[in-house]
């Protein structure tokens, strides 16, 4: 399935943009910008960040984001720029069906492994109870994507 934003670029092979690294231009800035030097990824300190045909990627089954700012700055041709009063990109945390709380399994490990408290989980009646996620307290760190047993969680572009 292609997001209406896919549909409206023309992207309609319904492929999900890559997620870059935190303060990454608008992608086709980013890869304009980018001249795969691979810089940024050694300088992560939690080893989220791998080079992709060639090109940083976040791969949040690694762990998360602290948002040290240490990628950016080993960004010599500064496809990572940081702008005063911005936040370093617009990902949150989606819960998809595979949850196992929707299966009545009670688990929180996603809400553990959250350092906003941005996951909450709501009772229910004669089942396990199930996360929601407070998007204005969610940070797109991505703490909560290892830390999920079943691969429920994923990070989106908020808006996707």
């Amino acid at each position: 399935m292609i997001t209406r934003r896919q549909f409206l670029r023309g992207d309609l092979s319904g492929r999900k943009a890559p997620l870059r690294p935190p303060w990454a231009l608008a992608e086709p800035d980013f890869l304009a910008a980018c001249t795969r030097c691979g810089a940024c990824v050694p300088a992560c300190p939690t080893g989220i960040l791998a080079q992709v045909r060639g090109y940083p990627e976040i791969d949040f089954s690694r762990g998360e984001c602290t948002f040290c700012g240490k990628c950016r700055d080993a960004c010599a041709p500064r496809a990572l720029r940081q702008k005063t009063g911005t936040p370093p990109w617009r990902l949150r945390a989606a819960v998809a069906n595979d949850c196992l709380a929707y299966r009545d399994v009670v688990c929180r490990g996603c809400g553990d492994a959250c350092g906003e408290a941005a996951i909450r989980f709501s009772p229910r009646l004669g089942g396990a109870a199930r996360p929601e996620i407070l998007a204005e307290r969610c940070t797109g760190c991505g703490a909560c994507v290892s830390a999920c047993p079943a691969g429920a969680v994923t990070m989106a572009t908020a808006g996707d």
